[in-house]
């Protein structure tokens, strides 16, 4: 088969569909793979790499001539969408739920569109989304303290706090991937820390692993009020599989907050759980509404791209390779967790959270 891997345009995203060894590995089945010039320079992979492990190294365009099968990264842009043609199979985060321009446009070129976010393993997991959720929460907590500073427009509050001046108090919603790992940043910095979950199952379990060190509550609308309004940093974790997050924080709880606390959604890629959410990038990361600073990044991975390519890779490529080996349609009906991860065949929107 005929791959190929085409450089991130998102704004401060620098990381890549394939690296030099998945390439590598391709090559050795015998396939062809394509890759923009560039296209992992982010990642610190260079056209040379690519060369030496059997790629061909073009411009877009011949990427999108010769491949069949697109691996990218994030979704395209509005204007990448023209280069897509009904042969084309296109393999990535596509996070379309939040975007319907976005998924008409897609729809309408004829093309098959599989989200590495709905793909599933026989336990119903999400394989592909947990290492990107993984750095995202560690992430979330590092940009949350960051944004505390005052020079960042926060309160000038110190996570840890010191000997005799109270930690910060770090509210996390959500406990799976992206809580659990936040969480533990968290407590790594030595912050008060609150993690909601309507699973009880699951503080259950972390409550028992951390030894208590986690504070976990059922969550409710009165439960996550209380929570808010206490916390100096709150991290937005909450994950629908292909769908809309919930609102769960209210506009009209920001003015009972501390002026300049910090909200982090880690869920605005699917629309965001907080009210006042809006998408933000790497270049403009923050707002503030109410006097409440608004950290809402969609592409949170992206700031660390050596780490994230590689741990994405080692996730993508036994899919990629299985695409490759079998064609599409075989590969599709022998795998039913790939096959979830389909939300545009053939030009239909297949996907039951996006329709």
């Amino acid at each position: 088969m005929n791959i190929g891997v085409i450089k991130e345009i998102k704004v401060h995203e620098y990381r890549v569909g394939l690296t030099p060894a998945s390439v590598a590995e391709l090559v050795k089945q015998n396939h062809w793979v394509w890759i923009e010039s560039g296209a992992g320079l982010g990642a610190n992979f260079t056209d040379q790499m690519y060369q030496q492990a059997g790629a061909i190294v073009g411009t877009k365009e011949q990427v999108f001539e010769h491949a069949n099968l697109i691996v990218k990264v994030k979704e395209p842009l509005m204007q990448e969408v023209g280069l897509f043609k009904p042969h084309h199979t296109l393999f990535t985060y596509l996070h379309l739920a939040a975007n319907k321009q976005l998924t008409q446009a897609l729809a309408e070129t004829g093309a098959t569109y599989i989200a590495y976010e709905t793909v599933t393993n026989p336990n119903g997991k999400l394989p592909l989304l947990q290492p990107m959720s993984q750095i995202a929460g560690r992430l979330a907590t590092q940009v949350g303290a960051q944004c505390l500073l005052k020079s960042q427009g926060g309160k000038g509050k110190l996570l840890s706090g010191l000997p005799g001046v109270a930690p910060a108090h770090v509210v996390v919603i959500g406990a799976g991937n992206v809580g659990e790992q936040a969480a533990i940043i968290a407590m790594g910095m030595q912050a008060k820390v609150t993690l909601l979950d309507t699973n009880i199952d699951r503080l259950d379990q972390l409550k028992s692993k951390y030894a208590g060190q986690i504070n976990c509550v059922i969550a409710s609308e009165n439960t996550i009020k209380a929570a808010v309004l206490d916390a100096d940093l709150v991290i937005g974790a909450v994950l629908v599989a292909g769908a809309s997050s919930p609102k769960l924080v209210k506009q009209q709880w920001l003015k009972e907050m501390e002026q300049h606390s910090v909200l982090v959604d880690v869920a605005i890629d699917q629309g965001g759980c907080f009210e006042t959410s809006r998408p933000t990038t790497h270049d403009e990361p923050t707002y503030e509404v109410d006097g409440i600073v608004h950290y809402c990044v969609t592409n949170m991975p992206g700031a660390v791209p050596v780490t994230s390519t590689m741990a994405l890779n080692n996730a993508t490529l036994p899919y990629v390779k299985r695409i490759a080996e079998l064609g599409l349609d075989h590969a599709l009906a022998k795998d039913a967790g790939l096959n979830n991860g389909v939300n545009i065949l053939h030009g239909e929107v297949v996907y039951k959270g996006i329709l």
